[in-house]
């Protein structure tokens, strides 16, 4: 994939020239920003501890530096209801590997409302962002660098889809997914239908694959040292 050199960079919205400071830093907090997320998800504890906020912190700075407009990010009402049908179509996924699992007898269900949201609350949230994490940071920078809209789709969903490496199930199924969130969002411009997708399918995989398959959804060395809890 090639380049726009500097004088020939184009914004999504504007179609005005980047600067070519701005492309320098889209570079270099692209390159920070993903080096600490592979850092934490390769390090082993209680070393990754210290990274994961660090991590945190530099995030936090890119995107209060880059901060434009929540518009912009997509955290607007305008568009919502037009690309709920995201969130039609994750209920429809789920529900039919929900039905698999029943005939598979892998389905592991909470007992209650209160435990499942006791037990998924925090995926919840960390959908909403993951969302931030592919869309805002890593899709809106790639635009203003790659030659094409499609190149720059490709790109923020192979970034995504290697993060989730070895493992197996989540890394080809987030490759998919970021392909479809980077596209539905370049049509929306809304972030909120695609993070209650991505929650909803998240919690599906996790209540309907088994832990002894996707290692409890851990990616990373935390797959690798993955251990089947002992029965008693």
């Amino acid at each position: 994939m090639n380049f726009f050199t500097p004088e020939n960079f184009t914004t999504l919205t504007t179609g005005k020239p980047v600067a070519h400071g701005r492309t320098q830093r889209d570079l270099r907090e692209l390159g920070v920003g993903y080096g600490l997320i592979l850092v934490v998800i390769w390090t082993p504890r209680p070393l990754q501890t210290v990274f994961y906020y660090v991590a945190i912190a530099a995030l936090a700075a890119i995107f209060w530096r880059s901060f434009e407009s929540w518009s912009a990010m997509g955290l607007r009402t305008v568009n919502f209801l037009r690309s709920l049908w995201v969130v039609g179509v994750a209920l429809t996924l789920a529900a039919a590997a929900v039905l698999v699992a029943i005939r598979l007898h892998t389905l592991h269900v909470p007992d209650g409302p209160g435990l499942f949201l006791k037990k998924y609350w925090g995926y919840i949230v960390w959908s909403f962002v993951q969302q931030i994490l592919l869309l805002d940071f890593f899709l809106l920078r790639l635009l203003r660098l790659m030659p094409r809209k499609i190149s720059a789709v490709v790109a923020t969903a192979g970034v995504f889809a290697l993060a989730h490496l070895p493992n197996p199930i989540l890394t080809p199924l987030t490759l998919l997914w970021g392909l479809g969130a980077c596209l539905v969002f370049l049509r929306y411009r809304n972030l909120y239908p695609l993070a209650m997708a991505h929650a909803i399918l998240g919690i599906c995989i996790a209540m309907t694959v088994p832990g002894s398959v996707s290692h409890n959804m851990r990616v990373g060395l935390g797959y690798l040292q993955y251990r089947l809890p002992r029965e008693h």
